[in-house]
């Protein structure tokens, strides 16, 4: 297995790992009966800004692996990888971990240059699979 698609791998376990990190408060501030319904309304209370830290956190790496698989499917399909992508896709792994808790408490401007670190990670892995 290509070092990209290590990290691929480790970057899903991630997702679910974060998953957790948010499922578990938003369980416990808004009670079963909210988070076992349907929810086709609003929640009668609100989560805590940190725990709808975690969800957005979340749902950013969502957006950020879509982004991250394209990229790793290029690279190792294309015959394209080499060290330069290996790091490529180790800075992306790194800023994804770094930017949960850069997130969640709220670390500014930290949290967007943890973001942007993963963003151009990426665009260099598909860069450099394409020359």
């Amino acid at each position: 297995m290509t070092p990209e698609l290590t990290v691929l791998a480790l970057a899903a376990l991630l997702q679910a790992l974060q998953f957790v990190l948010y499922a578990v408060p938003a369980n416990r501030e808004l009670g079963p009966g909210y988070t076992m319904s349907a929810r086709d309304r609003p929640p009668s209370r609100e989560m805590s800004a940190r725990t709808a830290r975690l969800g957005r956190a979340l749902d950013n790496h969502f957006e950020g692996l879509i982004l991250f698989t394209i990229a790793v499917l290029v690279v190792t399909l294309g015959n394209q990888a080499t060290g330069f992508t290996a790091a490529c896709a180790w800075a992306y792994l790194a800023a994804r971990i770094a930017y949960i808790p850069a997130y969640a408490y709220d670390m500014r401007p930290g949290r967007s240059i943890v973001w942007g670190v993963g963003f151009f990670a990426t665009l260099l892995m598909i860069l450099a699979a394409l020359v």
